[in-house]
């Protein structure tokens, strides 16, 4: 399961350069119309030292889907359309990666005259908001004739469409309104884009940015909702990331970082989604694979193969750390740390798994 990520923002706050910094694709910053999109394989030194192991025939990375949606502009969804199709892109993401631009330099052309995070944030939020409200009045108005003939179950699904409705009314995106799990189910289908969740990303023009008050005022719109921020300086990550990966780290360490952009980035949107990596290994293939925190193990098993899901029987799991520690597969048997796991077992990260199953039906 490859992770899909949206990138939004302002036309000209650097989405593009982030992109760019993200998935190394070296595509122009100029076209403010057109949708890009990269898979790229996800980093794991995990991965790279089971390779090392096992000398597998075939090595599959983990993916991060990343969609460079084109700038949303305030009353987007009035006009020609174009503000719709945009909006509809960002339905097909799972989260959002939200970038506001956090440095001022006049040489560099910007949607408005000033740098403001808070309004930046706001313009975005308010046409997500407007799509959404679109998309709940056409649920409510489809219910409208079984709510008529007393259809209970069509009666509690507006009613918690109704609810959801009136928050955005007052400004309030949807992942802020602390909703039950009956609101929740009633506007599951609707896959409203204020829902989602959101990593702002801070785009800074060098590190010295990092703590200006325009990453200060981010981060206090992001601790507000619970989300998280990363900086990343667009243009000079950008660059580097067109080097060769022995060459980047260098690079990295003039600018005083440790990790890359996609890392950085990573490593919080898995925390963010509560996801969890994990690995089948052997002489044919290492493979790493992505299921979510607290999955069962038929659940997991079912990112492998559907079979394994539906006919599931045991699951034996090795800790990374455990093979790292000792070796191989044989003496961490051994030592009594391999684990025979059941169907309530939750896949952590870093299992190593081979999964048992009825594969003769």
């Amino acid at each position: 399961m490859g992770l899909r990520c949206g990138l939004v923002g302002l036309p000209f706050c650097g989405k593009t350069v982030i992109f760019n910094a993200i998935t190394a694709a070296g595509v122009s910053s100029y076209n403010n119309l057109e949708m890009n999109e990269a898979i790229v394989s996800v980093p794991d030194h995990r991965l790279e030292r089971l390779v090392e192991m096992y000398h597998p025939l075939k090595t599959v990375t983990t993916t991060l889907d990343v969609v460079d949606i084109p700038g949303i502009k305030a009353n987007h969804q009035e006009g020609n359309g174009r503000g719709s199709r945009l909006l509809g892109h960002i339905k097909d993401v799972e989260a959002l990666l939200h970038v506001v631009r956090c440095f001022e330099d006049s040489g560099v052309p910007f949607e408005y005259g000033t740098i403001d995070p808070v309004r930046d944030v706001e313009t975005v939020d308010l046409e997500l908001l407007a799509a959404d409200s679109t998309t709940l009045e056409n649920k409510i108005n489809r219910l409208a004739k079984r709510v008529r003939s007393g259809d209970k179950d069509a009666i509690r699904e507006t009613e918690g469409c109704v609810k959801v409705h009136g928050a955005i009314q007052q400004g309030i995106t949807v992942r802020k309104q602390d909703l039950s799990a009956h609101e929740l189910a009633s506007i599951r289908e609707c896959n409203l884009v204020s829902l989602k969740p959101v990593l702002y990303v801070a785009n800074i023009k060098s590190t010295e940015d990092a703590a200006n008050r325009h990453v200060t005022a981010l981060k206090q719109i992001a601790e507000a909702e619970g989300a998280e921020v990363i900086t990343v300086c667009g243009k000079d990550e950008a660059d580097i990331s067109q080097f060769e990966r022995n060459d980047q780290q260098e690079f990295l360490q003039v600018l005083g970082l440790e990790k890359s952009s996609m890392e950085r980035l990573l490593y919080t949107a898995y925390r963010m989604l509560g996801l969890v990596t994990f690995f089948t290994t052997g002489e044919d293939e290492v493979h790493a694979w992505t299921c979510r925190k607290g999955d069962k193990a038929p659940v997991a098993a079912g990112k492998i193969h559907t079979d394994m899901e539906k006919d599931f029987i045991r699951m034996e799991v090795i800790r990374y750390e455990d093979l790292v520690e000792l070796g191989s597969e044989s003496a961490v048997a051994k030592a009594g740390r391999e684990h025979i796991e059941g169907r309530d077992y939750e896949v952590q990260d870093g299992d190593i798994i081979s999964v048992r199953f009825n594969n003769n039906g």
